[in-house]
């Protein structure tokens, strides 16, 4: 098993369960329900189901397009970062079709991608997550807690200019808060920066294997910069804001750090292709992995397992368990038997799956999900690891810090932290922030990394940016590569979408697809049980998870669990009901807020 254990409890009291649900709690790939047993008398979650109730099947009708489709189609995947699997997807193409991009291409790519991530995590960060910690939702839910903040100096107040941690609760307040606003203001502005380099968004228009269709010229770079420039504050404000939260919450709940906890057991994929060292060739995929500017890894209890993809590549493992799906195993012939550089491919691998549906009744003892298990295999331990993402963020920020393989002049990574350097903006001077790699896996710490991930990726930003116009002024303004489909291939691309791993794999035979499998971080996160018994990281956080919030069984808002599940950025939360054993709807709430009673 590789899910937390729960611990022994202390003076626990006769068990009092109360059967919750809430489901549809946000719109990924497909619609994430959270069933659980609630022990009241102990203040605990006693047992979590998640569920998604929709299939979609990518995989199903991609086989026989023309493969140079499959970075507009696969971009459909998700309305809110289609863009990653647009770009995923050109990897696993340039790979089967044998192409290195020029490098002016890759220092775009790599900037619409980083735009995305601030844009993104702005809006996912300050106008959903802080919904759960703001004024108007404590107030609700922990009465005693606002009391305090009230009370408490924000430690950062002479950067953010917030006096105490409950005015920057109110900052976050919806519709309402001055940061609940800004943030607004801000994803506008790095959307325009995602358009500028890759033309629209969320389905790119000039992002294309081979290359990009975007026309270098300087002004697209200035255009660019000064957008940029024009959020540092705002960046450098937010990581001051978290951590003022997060660390006034471990201060305010003690024992809060179990919230969302689980085992360290983190997977990043890699983002930002090194154009010096990247010509996607499977033989060369270690050491053009390793030059990422996000390095890929697994982490295991705080430890680095492989910085190599082609060991992630190879330990992919795609289990049913509780989904609703047949077993291909044994059934089918494998597309791919052996990679590139000879070793064996497992028939659970991506290259050798077939989507085989099998709806049913909903059954928490069986099968009740459409999302399968993906898990990588640790061929030292024997196990099958349920990795998570850490929302994205806290994955690439704990691989990378540990790697010690990133070195620019923007961001560095020490070997348990990582260092971002800012320059002076229009309020604030000059700035490095330190990521330090902390105790817990948990809901607190998933979200703190989102801070800390944007001005990564702003800082980032300003190397892709000399480099692309050092490039320019060089009179390299090459940006396409020509090619040719082959008539059998395959590929792979990795790389990271907003809330975490992704990955694409193709089959390609007489110049059609043959076999497609994309793999984002929803599956990872949002499996349920797998043929182990193992849950699924939702779950695993979500399962003996303790209940802080200060009402009863009967107005129970599940503010707790909510926290731990909305660390893992799944997408963006919708319309919520919650009800009670039998299916009884006690409430029903339209807002991805509050509903009717806020604003």
């Amino acid at each position: 098993m590789t899910a937390t254990k729960p611990k022994p409890a202390v003076d626990q009291k006769p068990g009092e369960l109360v059967e919750m649900a809430w489901d549809p709690i946000t719109r990924i790939i497909g619609n994430l329900g959270v069933y659980t047993k609630i022990d009241f008398a102990n203040r605990v979650v006693a047992e979590c189901h998640t569920t998604s109730s929709l299939f979609r099947g990518y995989s199903v009708f991609m086989k026989g397009k023309d493969p140079r489709d499959a970075g507009f189609i696969t971009s459909r995947i998700c309305g809110i970062c289609g863009d990653n699997h647009t770009t995923c997807s050109v990897y696993a193409q340039n790979m089967a079709y044998g192409i290195k991009t020029p490098p002016l291409a890759e220092w775009i790519i790599n900037l619409g991608e980083a735009a995305e991530y601030m844009f993104d995590h702005t809006l996912f960060q300050d106008n959903l997550v802080f919904v759960d910690f703001c004024e108007a939702m404590v107030k609700q839910t922990n009465p005693s807690v606002l009391a305090r903040a009230e009370v408490t100096a924000a430690p950062g107040r002479d950067i953010h200019g917030y006096r105490t941690i409950a005015d920057i609760m109110r900052a976050y307040n919806p519709f309402e808060g001055e940061v609940y606003k800004e943030a607004l203001k801000v994803s506008r502005t790095t959307r325009e920066m995602f358009c500028l380099m890759e033309g629209r968004h969320v389905h790119p228009s000039t992002v294309y294997p081979g290359g990009v269709g975007t026309m270098p010229q300087p002004t697209l770079f200035t255009d660019y910069l000064s957008r940029l420039i024009s959020i540092l504050d705002f960046v450098k404000k937010a990581v001051a804001m978290n951590d003022d939260i997060f660390d006034f919450w471990y201060e305010a709940l003690p024992g809060y750090e179990e919230v969302g906890r689980r085992r360290v057991l983190l997977g990043c994929w890699g983002a930002f292709q090194n154009p010096d060292v990247v010509d996607y060739r499977y033989e060369t995929m270690t050491n053009w992995g390793r030059a990422m500017h996000v390095t890929p890894g697994i982490v295991v209890d705080g430890k680095l397992l492989t910085t190599d993809l082609v060991d992630i590549n190879l330990g992919i493992r795609i289990l049913l368990g509780s989904s609703y799906y047949k077993d291909w195993a044994g059934e089918e012939e494998p597309f791919v038997k052996y990679d590139p550089l000879g070793n064996p491919v497992d028939i659970r691998h991506p290259w050798n799956q077939t989507t085989l549906p099998d709806p049913g009744k909903r059954d928490f003892n069986d099968k009740y999900s459409w999302v399968m298990s993906p898990r990588w295999f640790d061929k030292s331990s024997g196990e099958h690891l349920a990795l998570d993402t850490g929302g994205g963020c806290f994955a690439r920020l704990y691989t990378t810090a540990l790697a010690k393989m990133v070195d620019t002049p923007y961001v560095k990574s020490t070997g348990n932290s990582v260092l971002i350097s800012l320059p002076k903006s229009l309020q604030l001077p000059e700035m490095t922030l330190e990521w330090k790699i902390p105790k817990w896996s948990n809901a607190l710490e998933r979200d703190r990394s989102r801070a800390y991930f944007i001005a990564y990726a702003a800082a980032m930003s300003l190397h892709f940016l000399e480099r692309a116009m050092e490039r320019m002024r060089a009179g390299d303004m090459r940006v396409f590569a020509e090619f040719d489909v082959p008539d059998e291939a395959i590929g792979c691309g990795f790389h990271e979408a907003v809330r975490g791993i992704l990955s694409h794999h193709i089959v390609i035979r007489d110049r059609k697809i043959a076999n497609y499998h994309p793999y984002p971080p929803t599956p990872w996160n949002g499996s349920p049980r797998d043929s182990y018994g193992t849950p699924g990281p939702y779950e695993d956080a979500i399962q003996n998870t303790p209940i802080f919030e200060e009402n009863g069984p009967d107005n129970f808002k599940g503010v707790d669990i909510m926290r731990a599940v909305r660390s893992f950025d799944p997408c963006l939360p919708c319309g919520v009901h919650m009800y009670v054993g039998g299916g009884q709807t006690l409430k029903k709430i339209h807002s991805p807020m509050f509903g009717a009673s806020h604003g």
